[in-house]
């Protein structure tokens, strides 16, 4: 049985995986010093903490299908118990929730892995390099783009597929909804990328315009449901749902409701207002944040969105008009986040209503917030400037994967 699997401990990390691992130490970081509130069992939750870390580098840095799939797998867990055990009220049916829909998705993963190892050959090869020269039929290699697509749409939540998580986020500890939010989501999309576009080009090269609508579809339907969330954590998680790419500032939103909650102990919108008085720290940051979240040109975001139009109006591939209609929805998205996110902050900060409360001393952020703020803030401006700062740390490997993609697709 020894020689049977062909599965080694197989690390490694190229441009590919590079960001998402230095993000991922950020953000867990991040999140540690987010949950000094925590005092019940305050030695189990950081102990999940940083098993859901190495879970995450691990899958990001596995250069073995099995090691992949074992390192996605051992990352649900930790997540589970987080969410069962320091949740909100409907902990326990969101934490089945998730645990159903991740495991799941993971089934196909399974499968799609041992499909890939067991294929051409009598002993299973499963490290990335031989299967990445390997070549299959084309109706094999649908079957398996399919498979794999079904467990990492379910991971980045992609339309229909996502609706754990808005439950998921809104009972999850906060500093637990920045590592889901942070890097979680990144782990779907980096499966995409990772073994959907480098293991199975043919496949995509057929796929790849489905995936544009099915995005922009999800732009338009997340971000309007957002808009119709009560509870702030569910209107953050509808609104990083609308756009993966800019989820830097999703978890600095989730640790400021995080911040604000502790204070107030509301989560409902109705609930609030008036709070940019006694909070003023807060309210300046969470202001900041929305400002980045809706692509304000000089932050992060709006970078990201400015590559996926300019990837979209140059690719060669499609006709003119389908281009102009996708640029023209995705434009309607974007016109649909301000509209939240300022509708949010208006709801929180604005306003006469909270000074009947009950408890109604406050007192604003104090040094360990604002230095996690500080923070995250940094990097937001840094690559809302300076792109190439990221951007030239991945460019080899992606015009690698481009370059066999475009052979592929021009020889057939």
């Amino acid at each position: 049985m020894d020689q049977f699997f062909d599965f080694d401990w197989r690390l490694g990390i190229d441009g590919l995986s590079i960001g998402p691992i230095l993000l991922t130490g950020f953000i867990t970081t991040l999140a540690t010093l987010a949950a000094w509130p925590v005092t019940r069992d305050s030695r189990l939750f950081h102990f999940l903490m940083l098993a859901m870390y190495s879970g995450q580098i691990g899958s990001f840095s596995s250069r073995d299908l099995l090691l992949f799939f074992i390192m996605w797998e051992l990352e649900l867990i930790p997540v589970y118990l987080l969410l069962s055990m320091w949740g909100g009220k409907k902990r326990l049916y969101s934490a089945t929730k998730f645990i159903l829909y991740t495991a799941g998705g993971s089934v196909f993963l399974l499968l799609g892995v041992l499909g890939i190892g067991l294929y051409g050959s009598n002993e299973p090869i499963l490290n990335f390099e031989t299967s990445a020269n390997q070549s299959y039929p084309v109706a094999l290699e649908i079957i398996f783009y399919i498979g794999f697509f079904v467990a990492f749409a379910v991971k980045s939540p992609i339309i229909p597929l996502h609706t754990w998580l808005p439950d998921t986020h809104g009972e999850a500890h906060y500093s637990t909804c920045m590592l889901l939010a942070g890097i979680l989501l990144k782990m779907g999309a980096y499966g995409l990328v990772r073994i959907n576009m480098e293991l199975l080009p043919h496949a995509h090269s057929i796929f790849s315009p489905w995936l544009i609508i099915v995005g922009t579809m999800q732009i338009i339907y997340a971000a309007s449901t957002s808009s119709g969330q009560r509870n702030l954590k569910k209107r953050i998680a509808y609104s990083s749902v609308s756009h993966m790419g800019f989820i830097i500032i999703g978890i600095a939103l989730f640790f400021l409701a995080g911040t604000s909650y502790d204070r107030i102990r509301l989560v409902y919108l109705d609930e609030m207002g008036g709070i940019a008085i006694p909070m003023p720290k807060i309210f300046t940051m969470f202001s900041i944040f929305s400002m980045a979240s809706l692509a304000l040109p000089g932050m992060s975001g709006f970078v990201s969105e400015l590559i996926v139009f300019f990837g979209i109006i140059t690719s060669q591939k499609y006709l003119l008009m389908p281009k102009i209609l996708i640029t023209f929805v995705m434009a309607i998205g974007m016109i649909l986040t301000p509209i939240y996110s300022l509708s949010m902050s208006r709801q929180m900060f604005y306003g006469y209503k909270l000074f009947n409360a009950p408890n109604s001393y406050f007192f604003d952020s104090g040094p360990r917030e604002l230095f996690v703020l500080i923070s995250i803030f940094l990097p937001v401006i840094g690559i809302g400037i300076y792109p190439d700062f990221v951007l030239s740390l991945s460019v080899d490997k992606v015009e690698a994967i481009l370059s066999n993609f475009f052979i592929d697709s021009f020889h057939e």
